[in-house]
């Protein structure tokens, strides 16, 4: 549920400023030092991250046929990488 909140509140955020004019270099000058927006985006990050690499595991054992423990592994890799990307995002949108 909290993914599908974060995504609502991104996509009406999204809405707003493109309906306000307001271009890419105005919204990265409004969201710069705001610790909200980066708790907001922080924990939306850390929600794709857990949750994409469960389904992608499930998807690798199923229509792949990877073993349990290969498939999780890879998850891992992949929530790493997830929440790596996602967060040094972050740090450059609000830095």
């Amino acid at each position: 549920m909290a993914l599908a909140l974060f995504v609502a509140v991104h996509l009406a955020t999204i809405v707003f400023a493109v309906r306000g004019g307001l271009s890419g270099a105005e919204i990265l000058a409004r969201t710069q030092g705001s610790w909200l927006v980066a708790a907001f985006y922080g924990a939306f990050v850390v929600a794709c991250a857990v949750h994409v690499p469960i389904g992608l595991a499930r998807v690798a054992e199923e229509w792949l046929g990877w073993r349990p423990k290969l498939a999780n592994a890879a998850a891992i890799v992949v929530a790493l990488a997830l929440a790596a990307l996602g967060l040094r995002a972050v740090y450059a949108v609000i830095a």
